[in-house]
């Protein structure tokens, strides 16, 4: 890999027009404001993939498949993937930092005969993926607030999925107060998203082990070596299966991408700060789990079984007693929640970008910048609006709501996979940007893609073997009925996008002439 730099006596303004011209090379006006720099880039990432949140929110996925050996191993073999996957990501982020991300580069890679409809599909399943993404993190936020109520009322308060929906309703509502705020708002707030992630962290790694009580404390021997396989797979599969967690727990590795018309130094920032959050979250991802390994005792099944409902709550509960926890929780919270912001804002910057060059239902309202904030507020509306309704599917039990949350790791993979294929197999042409991973190009990009499809086939399995209509994981059909409604979209007699969908739209002519006009009325 490598990066050529900019002169460090290039100045800010400097520094924005040359960030303007590579994206009218890539036919877009600049319309957002270009407030992040890149430490607030690497803590977008980084919060994204919020380390402690985004463990317990994925301890379900690796305790019962294989225990304490499966929740360290299963996540330092999935993050060596995980971290291919980014590198090829961060060299297409480089070489295109536009918001449209995923689908652009796919139209602009992909063979002309099928680019177009490509370029549709991957649009939609990223836009899609992310409302899930948004759904999932806001109804887990609810799901956090009411694990700390029954905890504080010693178990005798036990909720409802109507009081968890309701919860849910009201953090999606503050979730667009927050999201709709101006660029430089939203910038400044990762330094200090990047502080309450590593303090929650040390936390773990730190005042764990000397918390937790010595009964509850492991050998190396049980954290690094105890394979306790729960469920009724063979144990080498079930030992796949733990993969699940990380790849839960790490993700949005485009979201980055989704905020690079509003980087500083965008070809060079963007790439570089998904590569540096995704390799931080991951090493300290598994900080986090080997710490777990060694302070959760051996009672798996009560961990999972607890009336809690949250296995790192129960295990916090265990460790730091009931107002330790508390505080502790209090603040998983927080990261929490916050990720789901984040999340909101990289979705609403896809709603923008696919809105701007006319794909997505109700493009000519959702194509907006609020002259107040100057942020795509429409964008953040939708989202949520969307989110409110995906919701509703909680209601349906737990295999409902698994496929749907399943759908925020599958979709990403499936619309991750298309444009770094496309890179290799389109037969385009492709100038790299100031990250470049030369001669290791390629094959990164075909392991990445290969990694992709095999979790995708992992993630469409059941928990169990021999399922039963209340045990089916519907992943796979929650997947298949967003591809054909989009696909069927596409291709609909007379209105469809095959009638009229070009990719995308190059609108810095546009601007051009409005300037021309201005002046002339001048």
């Amino acid at each position: 890999m490598s990066s050529d730099l900019p002169l460090p006596s290039l100045d800010r303004d400097t520094q924005s027009a040359n960030d303007t011209t590579v994206l009218a090379s890539l036919g877009y006006k600049q319309e957002l404001k270009r407030e992040f720099t890149t430490l607030e880039m690497f803590g977008f990432g980084f919060s994204i993939n919020a380390v402690v949140p985004s463990v317990a929110a994925t301890l379900y996925y690796s305790i019962p498949y294989g225990g304490s050996s499966a929740m360290v191993w299963g996540w330092a073999v999935s993050s060596l993937f995980i971290m291919i996957i980014v590198i090829a990501m961060a060299e297409l982020g480089s070489a295109a930092p536009t918001s449209g991300g995923l689908y652009y580069w796919t139209y602009q890679y992909s063979s002309p005969r099928y680019r177009n409809v490509l370029c549709w599909m991957v649009g939609y399943l990223n836009t899609i993926t992310y409302v899930s993404g948004v759904t999932a993190i806001a109804f887990s936020s609810a799901s956090a607030v009411m694990a700390a109520a029954t905890i504080g009322s010693n178990e005798m308060f036990i909720p409802t999925i109507y009081q968890t929906y309701g919860v849910y309703i009201g953090i999606l509502a503050t979730y667009a107060l927050i999201a709709s705020s101006a660029t430089r708002v939203l910038a400044r707030l990762q330094n200090s998203l990047i502080a309450l992630n590593v303090i929650l962290a040390l936390v773990i790694l730190v005042g764990m082990p000397a918390a937790t009580p010595a009964e509850l404390k492991n050998t190396p021997r049980y954290a690094f070596g105890h394979f306790e396989n729960l469920t009724p797979w063979p144990n080498g599969y079930a030992f796949i299966l733990s993969f699940l967690a990380p790849l839960w727990a790490i993700g949005g590795f485009d979201a980055g991408v989704h905020i690079s018309e509003e980087a500083q130094n965008a070809n060079v920032a963007v790439p570089w700060a998904i590569v540096y959050a995704i390799g931080a979250a991951t090493t300290l991802g598994l900080g986090v789990q080997i710490a777990l390994a060694f302070c959760m005792g051996t009672d798996t099944v009560g961990i999972l079984s607890s009336p809690v409902q949250q296995p790192l709550s129960t295990i916090l509960l265990n460790s730091f007693g009931k107002r330790g926890f508390l505080v502790v929780w209090s603040f998983v919270f927080v990261a929490l929640y916050l990720n789901g912001v984040e999340l909101l804002v990289a979705s609403s910057r896809q709603i923008f970008a696919f809105s701007r060059d006319g794909a997505l239902i109700f493009s000519s309202f959702l194509y907006n910048v609020n002259r107040t904030t100057g942020t795509p507020v429409r964008g953040v509306l939708f989202s949520v609006i969307c989110a409110a309704l995906l919701g509703l599917v909680t209601f349906a039990g737990p295999a409902a709501t698994g496929a749907i949350f399943s759908m925020g790791v599958v979709g990403q993979y499936a619309a991750n996979s298309i444009p770094i294929a496309a890179r290799v197999l389109g037969g385009q042409p492709f100038t790299p940007g100031p990250f470049k991973l030369g001669a290791w190009s390629i094959p990164v990009a075909l392991t990445a893609v290969a990694w992709m499809l095999f979790m995708t086939i992992v993630l469409m399995f059941p928990t169990a073997p021999d399922p039963t209509a209340l045990t089916m994981n519907y992943t796979s059909v929650v997947l298949g009925g967003v591809l054909l409604l989009s696909l069927g979209y596409y291709y609909f007699p007379g209105y469809g996008g095959v009638n009229w969908f070009t990719g995308p739209v190059a609108n810095v002519e546009t601007a051009a002439r409005e300037k021309d006009a201005d002046d002339g009325s001048a």
